[in-house]
C-alpha cells in the first residue's frame, strides 16, 4: 500500500518531447509483514500497479521508475498496524500533457473528419477536422486517405506519419487527448523538421502582412471623404506636372 499524502517529489527536468518529464520522488510504501520476506518484489508490485494511471500527487502519468530502498530496517507505523513502512528514494518518468502544449504522436486512423494519433504507444488523442487549418486538404491517393499541404506539396499527413500537434484538453481518466493542428508549426515532424526556416519566415511574412492591414485600416479610418477626394486630386496633379 502506497499513500499518496507520503509523495514528494523534488527536482523535475524536461525531456525533448513537452509532457514528458524526469522527477525525483522521496516515497513510504506499506507492507504488509506477511510479504516482510519479499520486501522487494512487494515495493516493485506496489509501483507497478501505478503505472500508465494518472496520479493526482504525480500531477502526471506514471510511465516507469528507478527506485533505491533508503531503509534498512522498516518500522510498523502508528495507525497502519499491522503494516511497516518503507521509506523510498525514486527516479519518475511522468508523463503530464496540458493545454497549449506541444506533443508528438502516431497517425493510426485518419477520415476526412478527423485524424486519430497515439503518443507513447498508450496515450489516444483526436484532432477533429474543425481543428485541421485550412491548409490541409482531405484527399485519397492510390486508395490512401491523407491531408495533403495546398501550400507545400511534401508536407502530407497519412497513416504512420509521426505528427507534432497542440493539446487544447486532456482526459485524466481516460488518458485521452483533444489535439489541434491549427499552429503554423504543427504537422508532419518529418517535413517540420526539415523546414524550419520556412515556418519562421512563413511566420514573419503573416505578422508583417497583417501589421500592413491593419496600418491600412487606421489610415482610412482617419481619412474623411473630402481628404481622401483631395488626395487623389493632388496625386493627379503631381502625375500631370511629371508628365
Amino acid at each position: 500500500m502506497l499513500k499518496s499524502s507520503s509523495f514528494s517529489l523534488g527536482h523535475q527536468s524536461q525531456l525533448k518531447m513537452k509532457g514528458l518529464s524526469v522527477a525525483d520522488a522521496d516515497l513510504v510504501v506499506y507492507v504488509h509483514p506477511s510479504k516482510s520476506r519479499k520486501v522487494s518484489q512487494a515495493i516493485l508490485r506496489e509501483l507497478s500497479s501505478l503505472l500508465f494511471k494518472f496520479n493526482e500527487a504525480f500531477d502526471g502519468v506514471l510511465l516507469a521508475y528507478d527506485v533505491n530502498i533508503q531503509d534498512k530496517q522498516a518500522k510498523i507505523l502508528s495507525g497502519v498496524h499491522p503494516y511497516f513502512g518503507l521509506r523510498l528514494k525514486a527516479n519518475l518518468l511522468l508523463f503530464s500533457p496540458k493545454s497549449d502544449m506541444l506533443l508528438e504522436g502516431k497517425v493510426v486512423k485518419l477520415s476526412q473528419e478527423s485524424i486519430h494519433v497515439i503518443i507513447l504507444g498508450f496515450s489516444s488523442a483526436i484532432i477533429t477536422a474543425q481543428n485541421i487549418r485550412g491548409e490541409f486538404k482531405y484527399k485519397t491517393k492510390d486508395e490512401e486517405e491523407l491531408f495533403a499541404s495546398r501550400s507545400h506539396k511534401r508536407h502530407v499527413i497519412k497513416v504512420g506519419t509521426m505528427i507534432r500537434f497542440l493539446v487544447k484538453s486532456f482526459d485524466e481518466e481516460i488518458l485521452h487527448i483533444i489535439g489541434s493542428l491549427m499552429p503554423a508549426h504543427t504537422g508532419s515532424i518529418c517535413w517540420l523538421d526539415w523546414n524550419l526556416e520556412e515556418i519562421s519566415e512563413f511566420d514573419r511574412s503573416a505578422t508583417k502582412s497583417r501589421g500592413r492591414e491593419w496600418q491600412e485600416d487606421k489610415t482610412f479610418e482617419g481619412t474623411t471623404p473630402l481628404s481622401y477626394n483631395n488626395h487623389i486630386k493632388k496625386s493627379k496633379k503631381h502625375r500631370i506636372t511629371e508628365d
